[in-house]
């Protein structure tokens, strides 16, 4: 066990913290000078407060700080909390070290995910074929996940040894790349040829020489499609038929105008989605890669999606069902509109909260102007870990096209795997719900054809400004002057 001996000098009433030494009877004092380091700011703190009560201590009352007696006994509490609060930490800290380094040699990897997935079965098994190795998995939502990762890279401490990251976060960390380790010298480029191209570059640096993770699930985008919806307009049912109908976005437009003439029902949910049409096939976006904001450019591409959108609203073909909400979900299962561009991930959410849709939705593939990508993630190493090689080796097993497989059949995370889509239980997949129809070979297709893509740490931040410019525009609002406004928002954020 550490013993922990702080050593004080003091000329005034004020206490300076000199140094810590740690004491270990078994191993090197160097995981305890390295936590320390990682505490400066927190001795900072101690040190304020250290002072602050030394000065209320040689004052006969508080009111000379605007303080009453009351609340010069909360301060000195606070004091003392924060004190005992920092010391446990750094106890259980080191004393958390020492366990992991001993143990008969059994290696844990903390492991921190976010989501639906079946990591935590795959990990079990992992486990069995690899005695020595222990995966502890931590489940947390989406922001909650990404926030508590931003936190700990940043301070230095307390990040696990494998992480998820969405990709729509992943730029956000590209500044901190001295956090992670680059996959690349632990020898990733052995199972590059294993993953989609597209999905592998996302993840490198500028130069190409940093690997940021592995890929995990992604998100291709096809297009589900109401068939009663489309009967009742007239239209093909068949999906190869819908595919041939409907190649481009003015194609799309027309039968849209169809399906509202026929049937009085909007082709889209809502102006969200009737952006994303476009957006989503971006290669570059609001940002470059030298980080300048491109939006207030002539010719970019994010203005032309928007206009797009708008011109569908113009048509009178969008709703107001904004996903997620119980709106949404209950047109969803009534059929209220006639079409939903998203990725493979929505059929499991269809399945479970859509169930008077059953037998009445179809996916086909979206036009070739539409095709992107929506979601997906990477599984990540940060550079804190003592264990990268073993981290990296769960990882490259985790993601294989084997294992790929069974998240896809277990959790529906649509494979970054090429070679899974030719096995037999993918091309021969089933989905009941959809009629029976083999819907994977559709998102495959789709999954095969789309570009690189970069955004920037600032995307969604960004985004959401845009996105509700478009939400004022179907309330009525002028165009032109809601991007104008969205645009000097951003601006202004970026500049902050």
């Amino acid at each position: 066990m550490y013993s922990l001996l702080p050593v004080f000098s003091s000329t005034k009433p004020v206490y300076k913290i000199s140094v810590f030494i740690v004491k270990n009877s078994e191993k090197s004092v160097e995981n305890g000078y390295n936590y320390i380091y990682n505490q400066v700011r927190v001795i900072n703190q101690l040190i304020f407060f250290t002072q602050l009560r030394n000065r209320f201590r040689h004052c006969e009352n508080g009111e000379k700080f605007g303080l009453k007696r009351k609340e010069l006994i909360n301060v000195k509490r606070s004091f003392l909390a924060i004190l005992l609060l920092s010391l446990t930490t750094f106890l259980f800290a080191c004393g958390g070290e020492e366990e992991s380094a001993s143990g008969d040699g059994e290696v844990t990897l903390d492991f921190w995910v976010f989501g639906a997935t079946n990591y935590e079965d795959l990990a079990k098994e992992y486990e069995k074929e690899n005695p020595g190795v222990k995966i502890n998995i931590k489940n947390s939502e989406l922001g909650d996940h990404h926030d508590s990762l931003f936190t700990s890279i940043s301070a230095g401490t307390g990040a696990p040894d494998l992480t998820m990251i969405e990709v729509d976060q992943l730029d956000r960390y590209r500044e901190a790349q001295d956090r992670f380790v680059n996959l690349y010298d632990l020898g990733a480029e052995e199972v590059q040829d294993q993953y989609l191209d597209w999905k592998w570059k996302m993840a490198e640096n500028g130069e190409g020489d940093f690997l940021f993770g592995l890929p995990t699930d992604i998100g291709p985008k096809a297009m589900y499609f109401n068939t009663d919806v489309f009967e009742e307009a007239g239209l093909p049912t068949d999906p190869d038929e819908v595919s041939d109908m409907i190649t481009n976005p003015d194609q799309f437009a027309e039968a849209a105008t169809t399906v509202l003439k026929e049937t009085d029902k909007p082709m889209v949910d809502s102006m969200e989605m009737a952006f994303r049409a476009n957006m989503d096939a971006l290669q570059v976006s609001y940002f470059n890669r030298d980080g300048e904001l491109l939006i207030n450019q002539e010719d970019n591409g994010v203005k032309e999606a928007y206009d797009y959108a708008v011109e569908l609203n113009d048509k009178g073909v969008v709703g107001s069902y904004e996903m997620w909400t119980p709106e949404w979900a209950n047109a969803l299962n009534k059929g209220d509109f006639g079409v939903e561009m998203a990725p493979a991930w929505l059929k499991g959410y269809m399945t479970e909260n859509a169930p008077e849709g059953e037998g009445k939705w179809k996916v086909t593939t979206l036009p070739t102007d539409f095709t992107g990508n929506w979601g997906g993630s990477y599984v990540a190493i940060p550079s804190e870990t003592k264990h990268s090689e073993e981290a990296y080796e769960f990882a490259k097993w985790l993601l294989s096209p084997e294992n790929q497989l069974e998240s896809f059949v277990q959790s529906g995370l649509f494979p970054s795997t090429p070679e899974t889509y030719e096995m037999d239980e993918f091309v021969n997949n089933s989905d009941e719900y959809f009629g029976g129809q083999n819907t994977a070979a559709y998102f495959a297709e789709a999954a095969q054809n789309i570009p690189e893509v970069y955004k920037g740490p600032k995307y969604v931040t960004v985004n959401n400004e845009v996105l509700t410019a478009l939400r004022n525009v179907q309330e009525g609002a002028d165009p032109e002057e809601e991007w104008d406004a969205a645009v000097t928002r951003i601006e202004g954020l970026l500049q902050r």
